[in-house]
């Protein structure tokens, strides 16, 4: 079966024919490094890395470039860094918030057995370069060159009227986009929909000398970056962009604006991908609701990162999913059944079964790929089991670590609860009821469950005893 992607340009699930067989290049907007990666931020981290994964194996690993970017200036590092160190200089406050952030991201996302891309560029690597590559400043310059761009108040805006289809990707008017958008009101716009690729910064904010002649120095918009680290990596057409769902507008119209009007072309990427959004029980995820659920977080409760992925991988990735904790206890007991096989083994990945590849190929469909682990598992097949469970980056190692975890957590319970126990039997045995209740009350405390029962043939009071939280 050939592989089968759907594309959010066209709207419809086509054949991928990349461009080069030999150098096959994706795409996928990462981090702001400004705080810990919450759970919808690895939806998009997940499902790529499986795309990864399958390029490789049908191109062969040394044909396939992968780009995920760190966006390492914005808005939000900048309020972050004020707020975490308000004594300290702004730049170096900056470094320190971004410098930590990206070491605890990359240690979140290994947990979840994601494989590293090819490149991870930052954005600040790519403002202004000395060795020729595309830079923002150049794109800009370039925008401006062919009037796609102009100059207004030490700003450089894009002019949207000066593309006529402006919209294709989210597949909207201008007038509804307009409607639909926080659009910024500001003086100095020819159009309302016109959007920043360059502005000044302000004091002590990191700055770069401005192109298009503007004096005064400045740093890039939001949306110049990715078109730059893409266009600099993957050259100015390339086979696949992904992301999140909620990027489609504007980040990523105002990507193929900037660079389909930079490079002259056509198209920037001939495949266009989005995950869809993620719930927490049922709810949008907010702060505001209590239920905003990082990544650090959901491992530092003891779900290891291969049930993380798992439960992500049961709903297909352009479907919302709904993240609930029935799900992970799902997705644990799942794991945990298939990985008590004897002999599996998921450092063989050439044995990975037809059936299985076929679902991926169709689109990343995920659960039916699972569904046909589920079938090897009946069977036994613990070759073709492994195999598959070790090319979607589930060799077990994280599940095992955890349940070493808990095992050692559950005997340093137990050290201490069974005396406690012991000494509430020995109190009721000589009605010292006050203090078998005062230890009843210390356990519960402990969060310990205590239920009492008598043997039928010696009419003793056995307890037997439970962690409730």
């Amino acid at each position: 079966m050939a592989l089968k992607l759907y594309n959010t340009l066209t709207r419809q699930k086509a054949e991928f024919e990349p461009i080069d067989p030999k150098n096959v290049r994706m795409y996928v907007c990462g981090p702001t490094v400004y705080d810990y990666a919450h759970i919808g931020n690895a939806r998009p981290v997940i499902v790529f890395d499986v795309l990864f994964r399958l390029l490789r194996h049908i191109y062969g690993p040394e044909h396939v470039t992968y780009v995920r970017n760190i966006t390492d200036v914005d808005d939000k590092i900048n309020a972050r860094a004020a707020r975490d160190y308000p004594d300290v200089p702004l730049n170096e406050a900056i470094r320190k918030v971004t410098e930590a952030t990206e070491k605890q991201f990359h240690a979140d996302i290994a947990a979840l057995g994601v494989l590293l891309p090819t490149y991870e560029p930052r954005a600040t690597e790519y403002i202004r370069r000395d060795d020729g590559r595309e830079t923002m400043v150049s794109l800009i310059e370039t925008l401006v060159e062919r009037g796609n761009a102009y100059v207004a108040e030490d700003h450089v805006l894009f002019d949207v009227s000066s593309m006529p289809d402006y919209g294709r990707l989210s597949n909207r008017s201008l007038d509804e986009m307009e409607a639909g958008a926080r659009v910024e009101v500001a003086p100095y716009k020819k159009g309302p929909m016109d959007f920043v690729l360059w502005k000044p910064s302000k004091p002590g904010e990191p700055a770069w000398p401005s192109p298009a002649g503007i004096a005064t120095p400045g740093r890039p918009g939001w949306h110049i970056e990715c078109s730059a680290m893409a266009g600099a990596l993957l050259g100015p057409v390339f086979d696949i962009h992904g992301g999140g769902i909620d990027l489609t507008f504007p980040h990523h119209e105002n990507e193929i604006a900037q660079s389909r009007c930079a490079h002259g072309t056509s198209v920037m990427a001939n495949v266009w991908m989005h995950n869809g959004f993620l719930q927490v029980e049922g709810e949008k995820m907010s702060k505001s609701l209590g239920n905003f659920i990082t990544i650090n977080q959901l491992l530092a409760d003891g779900w290891p990162g291969e049930v993380l992925r798992l439960n992500m991988l049961r709903t297909h990735y352009r479907q919302p999913i709904d993240w609930t904790k029935k799900g992970l206890e799902e997705s644990r007991k799942i794991l945990a059944g298939w990985f008590a096989l004897d002999g599996l083994d998921t450092t063989d990945r050439t044995s990975i079964s037809r059936e299985v590849l076929d679902a991926l190929e169709d689109d990343l469909n995920t659960p039916k790929a699972i569904a046909e682990l589920h079938g090897l598992a009946s069977a036994k097949d613990v070759k073709n089991l492994g195999a598959a469970l070790g090319f979607l980056g589930l060799d077990g190692t994280t599940l095992r670590k955890a349940n070493e975890r808990t095992a050692e957590t559950a005997q340093s319970i137990a050290s201490t609860v069974i005396p406690l126990i012991t000494a509430r039997l020995e109190a009721r045995k000589r009605k010292d009821f006050a203090e078998s209740d005062r230890i009843r009350d210390e356990l519960a405390k402990m969060g310990i469950s205590l239920k009492d029962t008598k043997n039928k043939e010696t009419g003793e009071i056995e307890t037997t005893w439970e962690v409730t939280r």
